[in-house]
């Protein structure tokens, strides 16, 4: 056989590098290449190895923590850098010499590979992030028929988040962000709309149908565009303010045709759309200078200050009744554990969709995202209409779609205004 030696015979002698100071950009990995989980020469193959890399980084997605925890960096354009788990120079340059012809074999299959795989990837996320807004939404509303008290719901529901993160952090399942004083004093305000925004949106579903919550929720690009005017927190083109049109024409005729429609149900879900455009206002503002804490990490730590802003307040509005009410839902379900698990469930995934939402917002465009959550809000929708059967009349129905279509123009309007992506602007 013959061989071609691209490398020339000789003696090596291998001595410890010098160290460099490379720039926060030269650490970037290229788009296309993974970080390997596993040690070289498991796999005979270069696909197998990093098929595998990408499956672990897939399933990572539903519970919030990686295989293996990683420092992470913020540049200003929002995207994520992770350092090579081997020492490795970014470029993927090992101690061992390679052919740069083989070195152009394996990217050229590597693109082939993580192609498909990305589109995988994104699958898995969009479909649980789905899945668990469809589990929080069924069963927070069967628990709030039974037990009609949003305030104890609520506030339960940011403690299983809180209980949840403590335990990431303490097992090292994710990493736990430098905490200081500016930092918490910077989340205050964000906390707050997001305790105002969780808790109305919790009373509207106590009130009203849950389909109906979620198409008057669907107006929040509304107040989006208004706050962020007023505060000059950006402006927008005429395109946009047209866009927005639709959805007030939509949800002004599922409101009037609404069969289960209750003003305390309305209004709950329209405060709760100013607290998350609030929240996601002074979120840009505020934690500017805390880029390198990601979207798991900041949803956390809100989660935990909004439970302190919450509990107390909710004591004081409906905690005489809570005795009371628990025995009326036991004797109407009849087994407690029931009851029990409907509860824990409404916590869970609660928290769960919430963390998918902020790590899907880490790894894709705001456009992506956006389209993904009005396509969210359909699922839903059609889904608490099947399990609870709710009666829709034709005008609800057909004001419910204008109201969603104008929600997809909204980010269509926005993508061609700004492209780049804002860390903080999570919808909720």
């Amino acid at each position: 056989m013959l061989t071609l030696n691209l490398v020339p015979c000789s003696n090596v002698t291998l001595s410890k590098p010098k160290r460099h100071q490379y720039s926060i950009n030269a650490l970037h990995r290229p788009q296309n290449q993974g970080s390997s989980l596993f040690p070289r020469g498991l796999f005979n193959n270069k696909h197998e190895s990093l098929a595998i890399s990408n499956l672990c980084r897939i399933h990572g997605y539903p519970f919030g923590f990686s295989a293996k925890p990683s420092s992470q960096i913020h540049d200003t354009s929002g995207k994520i850098s992770s350092f090579d788990a081997r020492g490795e120079h970014p470029s993927g340059v090992g101690a061992n010499p390679r052919s740069w012809v083989a070195k152009a074999a394996d990217f050229e299959g590597e693109s082939e590979v993580s192609k498909p795989n990305k589109t995988l990837q994104l699958g898995i996320v969009f479909g649980m992030w789905y899945f668990q807004n469809i589990v929080f939404n069924i069963f927070n509303k069967k628990v709030l028929n039974l037990f009609p008290f949003p305030w104890l719901l609520a506030s339960f529901q940011l403690f299983v988040g809180s209980v949840w993160m403590f335990v990431l952090w303490s097992f090292k399942l994710q990493q736990c962000p430098k905490i200081s004083k500016p930092f918490i004093v910077a989340l205050l305000g964000p906390a707050l709309f997001h305790t105002i925004g969780h808790i109305s949106a919790c009373v509207s579903f106590s009130k009203v149908a849950v389909s109906f919550t979620h198409v008057i929720k669907s107006s929040e690009p509304v107040f989006s565009v208004i706050f962020s005017t007023i505060l000059g927190d950006n402006t927008y083109p005429l395109s946009v303010w047209l866009s927005i049109l639709p959805i007030v024409l939509g949800c002004s005729l599922a409101a009037v045709t609404e069969v289960s429609f209750n003003p305390q149900g309305l209004w709950g879900a329209l405060i709760s759309n100013v607290g998350f455009v609030l929240r996601n206002i002074y979120s840009k503002r505020s934690l500017e200078s805390f880029k390198e804490v990601n979207g798991l990490n900041l949803y956390g730590w809100i989660s935990i200050i909004s439970l302190l802003y919450l509990f107390p307040v909710a004591i004081f509005v409906e905690g005489a009744q809570w005795v009371e009410g628990y025995h009326r839902a036991i004797q109407a379900v009849g087994k407690p554990t029931t009851f029990y698990i409907w509860v824990m469930l409404s916590g869970v995934f609660y928290h769960l969709y919430n963390q998918s939402s902020y790590q899907a917002l880490d790894d894709i465009s705001p456009l992506t995202f956006s389209v993904g959550n009005t396509m969210k809000r359909v699922v839903v929708i059609i889904a608490t209409v099947l399990v609870f059967r709710n009666p829709v009349k034709p005008l609800n129905a057909l004001g419910s779609a204008i109201a969603i279509f104008g929600t997809f123009l909204y980010s269509q309007a926005t993508s061609k205004k700004s492209p780049k992506k804002i860390e903080g602007e999570k919808s909720s």
